[in-house]
């Protein structure tokens, strides 16, 4: 085993759920908003997606600007054991029909198998079945090995577990990503989606990129819709999975529009 190899195992030793809820493998605290992905045919949430923020309300980006090569194996798990005990406190387990949807670092994944550990132990603990979890990857994220992001996403296939692209057309890679596999749903990102109403560039690129989702089978969510005119554009599409400002902003430790 090399040098390297062995600082690999040292780094990403795989944890289990109680080592990642102890606030003290960390420098910094943090907790858990949630916003809801509406499925708009129903009105009703099919999802809530968990977003990382500062335990006295500070934004993400306060918290991610101190995630390092040093802590993010840590925080990556930390956060997806966060999520799932939040989401079962405030009564999301309970609801059959709707997911939890959790981001993740490529980067920060050594070996699927190994470093979902914890997260299965916190489904079990905390009474929230895995298969009802979402696990996304932002396309804006360099992905250093695109193979090992396909070896994640089967990995998690294979587990019960369904995976997406989040923030779809503002990354690296687009469709390029596609035809080396093909998740559960893609997150049209909201550049793309903004005032997709009334512009008529924006309607003809949503409209080819639903037609390749149709054909692969690939379920899309629209982010970032503020207003009823994206929205009913988006539904024509057969777009029924949306999340944005007009229906719920993120609420930390809150399931906004859950009924109890």
């Amino acid at each position: 085993m090399t040098t390297l190899e062995q600082h690999a195992e040292v780094l990403f030793t795989p944890l289990n759920c109680e080592g990642c809820r102890d606030p003290g493998l960390l420098p910094f605290e943090f907790t858990m908003a949630f916003q809801p992905i509406l499925d708009v045919s129903t009105m009703r949430p099919m999802a809530y997606e968990a977003l990382v923020r500062g335990s006295n309300g500070e934004s993400a980006s306060s918290i991610l600007d101190q995630v390092d090569d040093s802590n993010r194996y840590r925080f990556d798990q930390a956060c997806r054991v966060k999520a799932i005990e939040l989401a079962s406190k405030l009564g999301l387990s309970k609801h059959e029909d709707c997911r939890l949807s959790i981001n993740f670092l490529p980067n920060a994944v050594y070996r699927p198998a190994a470093c979902i550990r914890a997260t299965l132990e916190a489904s079990k603990r905390f009474n929230f079945p895995h298969s009802r979890l979402i696990f996304e990857v932002t396309e804006g994220e360099k992905v250093r090995d695109s193979a090992h992001l396909k070896g994640i996403f089967e990995e998690y296939r294979r587990q019960g577990m369904m995976t997406a692209i989040d923030d779809f057309g503002a990354g690296y890679a687009g469709l390029n990503l596609l035809a080396q596999f093909q998740p559960h749903i893609i997150k049209l990102d909201m550049e793309l989606t903004r005032d997709i109403g009334t512009d008529s560039v924006r309607q003809v690129i949503a409209e080819a990129v639903t037609l390749v989702c149709n054909k692969l089978g690939i379920h899309i969510i629209a982010e970032g819709i503020e207003t009823q005119s994206e929205a009913d554009f988006l539904s024509s599409l057969g777009i029924n999975w949306q999340q944005g400002f007009l229906y719920a902003k993120p609420e930390i430790e809150g399931l906004p529009l859950l009924g109890k």
